[in-house]
């Protein structure tokens, strides 16, 4: 056992909103945020008339504020923003700034498409402002109050410490998380962890915990009451979708095959096709201003291509925006992007923090080579690698890559290879068109959260080194 500085880390007591009636407690922060889009709407309308004299249709508004409110509300639940527990600040004004901005981009496109929802934008934009400041507040009052009666969890970490030191180094950095790693547990065996589990409000089973101890570990959990997190090997990631069939009278699980229907591809063709055809449409103009910021910063093409490997681990070129100085991997071969990489250019360090870099890939997109998303295509120098190291890896060609994935939006840039495989695997277990414009949706936030843009660290970005 590894232990750690002793600490009762202050565990309150007693009940919690949020813990004994969850529901509750979101719907009191879900009647608050549509209270405030219904407020800041009238409001909004009334300044309008009072300052510019127009003269407006207070029943189409009426209509319209109840398509508002409906939209707000949709998002919130959507964006996951019924939970502020465990969260930062900072990554709740994020989420709300995202789903009022995609709150104002509906809005706007009822209005044109629907000459009779002539809706104001001086109105619209006003009521979105006013919108997110009410609700910038009154979440974070809500944030506030969950932080201060949020109880302490005393975790143990079941597993070897050395395999969990990212795990550990997380839950004592962040302290908004309020999880204090009381012992790191690696022999399950010898049952000496008894002694020390009452004192334990979580268990967190690693995924290189064998089977049948993390069996008998969540039988233990379940009956003493002890909440139970699993960091998951590939053998319960394959059991995590199942069928419930039988053989006679015994019951038995199917695990789905981790390759979309051919039914699923058309679809996912279709909306690949619209979405991309429309954005190239639309962002024609912006390629445009990036084209010249490129040529004036430095030397070099517009466009930069590299060989990835794709479905059915078929090679193909992947199109970018050049974010390197030229011929940047000339002297080092293959290696990741690091933080602060001295071969990224100026304009380069802008396009890769809001992704802009990535926009070409949807000539690869039209062409059928990607997907709007999907797992990232990787170079074959990385997949051979990979593939040693996680066998698994295979699997992640059963579907076209994508210009953003299930790992994009969940990780980070230096979200480890396992993690980032996992994630990819879930997506492929759950590949259908509802996901994808999940994912599309939910990519809007990573746009505007620097961490997921940010490079690996200089020491885990050697040749050799893939975890």
């Amino acid at each position: 056992m590894k232990s750690f500085e002793k600490n009762d880390c202050g565990a309150k007591e007693g009940v919690f909103l949020g813990r004994q009636f969850p529901g509750l407690s979101k719907l009191v922060l879900f009647i608050g945020d549509m209270v405030i889009v219904a407020v800041s709407a009238w409001l909004a309308m009334n300044l309008v008339i009072a300052y510019s004299e127009v003269v407006l249709d207070l029943e189409l508004y009426q209509r319209m504020l109840m398509v508002m409110i409906s939209v707000v509300g949709m998002l919130v639940i959507f964006d996951g923003l019924l939970s502020l527990r465990r969260k930062k600040y900072l990554e709740v004004i994020i989420d709300l700034a995202v789903a009022m901005a995609k709150m104002f981009v509906v809005m706007m496109a009822i209005s044109f498409f629907l000459r009779e929802f002539a809706y104001s934008r001086s109105i619209l934009l006003l009521a979105t402002v006013l919108q997110f400041t009410g609700m910038a507040v009154w979440n974070g009052l809500w944030w506030r109050f969950e932080q201060d009666q949020l109880v302490t969890r005393r975790v143990m970490i079941m597993g070897n410490a050395d395999e969990n030191h990212h795990l550990i180094a997380l839950l004592r950095t962040n302290s908004y998380l309020k999880d204090h790693v009381k012992c790191v547990w690696p022999d399950y065996t010898n049952g000496e962890w008894k002694r020390f589990i009452d004192d334990i409000d979580l268990v967190i089973l690693s995924a290189d915990m064998e089977l049948t101890h993390k069996s008998e570990m969540l039988y233990w959990c379940q009956v003493n009451k002890k909440q139970v997190f699993i960091i998951p090997n590939f053998y319960e990631l394959y059991c995590s979708k199942v069928d419930l069939d039988k053989i006679d009278d015994i019951p038995i699980f199917r695990p789905s095959y981790l390759r979309p229907t051919t039914e699923q591809k058309i679809m996912k063709r279709l909306l690949d096709v619209f979405v991309a055809s429309t954005a190239l449409f639309i962002m024609l103009p912006l390629f445009l201003v990036v084209a010249v910021a490129i040529k004036m910063d430095s030397q070099g093409p517009v466009f930069f291509s590299q060989r990835r490997v794709g479905e059915n681990e078929k090679e193909f070129d992947i199109y970018k925006f050049r974010t390197m100085c030229e011929d940047a991997e000339k002297q080092t071969g293959p290696v990741l992007a690091t933080v602060d990489d001295p071969r990224i250019t100026r304009v380069g360090r802008f396009m890769r923090a809001t992704r802009i870099d990535e926009l070409p890939q949807l000539l690869n997109v039209l062409v059928g080579e990607m997907s709007i998303v999907g797992p990232r295509p990787e170079r074959a120098f990385f997949v051979e690698m990979l593939k040693k190291e996680l066998p698994e890896y295979i699997h992640r060609h059963n579907v076209k890559p994508g210009i953003t994935g299930m790992a994009q939006v969940c990780g980070n840039y230096s979200t480890s290879p396992y993690c980032k495989l996992v994630y990819d695997l879930i997506y492929i277990q759950q590949c259908h068109v509802l996901t994808d414009v999940m994912l599309m949706l939910k990519t809007v936030k990573v746009l505007v959260s620097p961490k997921h843009s940010k490079g690996v660290d200089k020491k885990e970005a050697e040749p050799v080194r893939i975890s």
